[in-house]
């Protein structure tokens, strides 16, 4: 894993969300990158011109930017103390799982550095994935995912286990925590309205329906 404990806060933050927003093979644009982080959109471009000198990333107009190899490997290093660092805020500190997102993107940057990230994954046990199911990065920079399909992909009468939840942001977090729609737990799905229409979901007993949007960012391991 690449040492990025000389690169810059801000250049940390930039590359983790190009890295996030283009985790669907897509690449970021530069709109999204300015919502992301909660800057303007010159900031953004004048940004992606530094980190384009620096060979970071590649910047298409009106298409997006990507990460070069160099910063992929900086990238998944920032997401690894971050997956780590919520671990340490939910299995030692006992905050809870919708809450942790924002603290750990400041807590990332004080873990910066090969060997204060191993030491912080040994105590923790050598997590595999965040709380919210994502999987922490190897130190070697490897993503071992879990086979799992979004809810989405799912038809009625099917039933899996949830994996993993992509969105962290607190409110949709602590909404799917009201409805039991955490890892761990097994889904059915009831009813799949067509046109784009909201999928009725049971869980412990309880049904509940729930917009695409929603089954988008939550994926389950079928079976």
């Amino acid at each position: 894993m690449v040492e990025s404990k000389t690169i810059s806060p801000t250049v940390e933050e930039y590359l983790e969300a190009i890295y996030r927003l283009g985790e669907k093979g897509e690449p970021a644009r530069t709109s999204d990158l300015a919502e992301h982080l909660n800057v303007t959109l010159g900031t953004v471009t004048n940004t992606v011109e530094n980190l384009e000198k620096q060979q970071l990333v590649t910047h298409e107009p009106y298409k997006g930017v990507r990460l070069t190899d160099k910063g992929q490997k900086i990238a998944l290093d920032v997401v690894r103390r971050h997956r780590l660092s919520e671990r340490l805020l939910t299995d030692i500190l006992r905050l809870e799982w919708s809450k942790v997102h924002d603290a750990a993107c400041k807590l990332e940057h004080v873990f910066a550095g090969k060997e204060l990230s191993e030491h912080l994954e040994k105590a923790l046990g050598n997590p595999k994935t965040c709380p919210h199911g994502n999987p922490i990065p190897t130190d070697s920079g490897e993503l071992r995912e879990e086979n799992s399909e979004p809810l989405t992909d799912f038809a009625r009468g099917d039933n899996g286990t949830i994996v993993k939840v992509t969105d962290e942001r607190p409110d949709m977090l602590q909404y799917l925590a009201t409805l039991g729609l955490v890892p761990g737990a097994t889904v059915e799905i009831e009813e799949k309205a067509p046109f784009n229409g909201p999928m009725i979901v049971k869980i412990m007993g309880a049904s509940y329906a729930i917009g695409r949007n929603v089954a988008s960012v939550i994926w389950a391991r079928r079976g």
